[in-house]
């Protein structure tokens, strides 16, 4: 849930900067910096106070984080609200990180656009977070309703999501074969991004008593994109159409 306003914000910034556009590497930079800061500001003002990291209470089933549902109903008359946040503070810490994501992003990102932002046009500026302004409050409901599930299917959706937006992205800038990868160094970002989220899937899944075993599964970070690039010459629409229309 931290990584995916840094990945909303990446994504919006490539749809939204144009091909010609070269302040999309600095709004990436800028992303950066605003969600770790965000990240590193959350930790301080977390329980303990002013230190990188939290006291927190271990998750044994799934109904701990829905500790509301289970509020006791003394006579079944009236019910009493007191339950607390057993899985404290994974559930309300992701809700304080996006508070400061937002706000380090309308201090930054506004003059940094209007400053670099000279191959778009007026219109086209601040799209990018003007989507950010719609992705907030969508992940904020997701975490609140969500957030159990989200704890234990993550690692399964990050590898999924991870795989479906990189055949689209490479997809979309008829990406071919190795040099049309590397003729643009923001292809190779966003190439390397995804092998990172490949591998924090495949770490998230491998089992903490069995790591000797798990973790030799990072050699296939690079297999989908391989694979893409080795087949995709078989399936370009233009050849197929061709090869209908000569009878083969």
């Amino acid at each position: 849930m931290a990584m995916l306003p840094l990945v909303l914000h990446w994504f919006f910034i490539e749809w939204y900067s144009g091909k010609k556009s070269s302040s999309a590497l600095f709004q990436h930079i800028t992303a950066l910096f605003e969600c770790s800061m965000a990240a590193i500001i959350t930790l301080l003002v977390s329980d303990p106070v002013g230190v990188l990291y939290i006291h927190s209470c271990r998750v044994l089933m799934l109904s701990d984080w829905y500790t509301m549902l289970y509020n006791p109903s003394p006579d079944y008359i009236t019910t009493v609200h007191c339950t607390h946040e057993a899985v404290y503070p994974l559930y309300t810490i992701v809700f304080i990180y996006y508070a400061f994501c937002l706000v380090l992003m309308m201090l930054l990102r506004p003059l940094l656009v209007k400053k670099i932002a000279c191959g778009l046009g007026k219109s086209d500026r601040f799209k990018s977070i003007y989507a950010a302004l719609y992705f907030f409050p969508i992940l904020t409901v997701l975490q609140a309703v969500g957030g159990g599930l989200l704890y234990y299917a993550f690692p399964y959706i990050i590898l999924v999501l991870s795989l479906i937006t990189l055949a689209v992205y490479m997809s979309a800038s008829e990406i071919e074969n190795c040099y049309d990868l590397l003729v643009r160094k923001k292809r190779l970002i966003v190439l390397f991004s995804h092998w990172l989220l490949h591998a924090y899937g495949i770490i998230s899944i491998s089992r903490v008593d069995k790591l000797e075993q798990d973790l030799p599964l990072l050699a296939l970070v690079p297999t989908p994109a391989l694979f893409y690039l080795f087949t995709a010459k078989f399936t370009e629409p233009s050849r197929i159409l061709s090869e209908g229309a000569n009878g083969h």
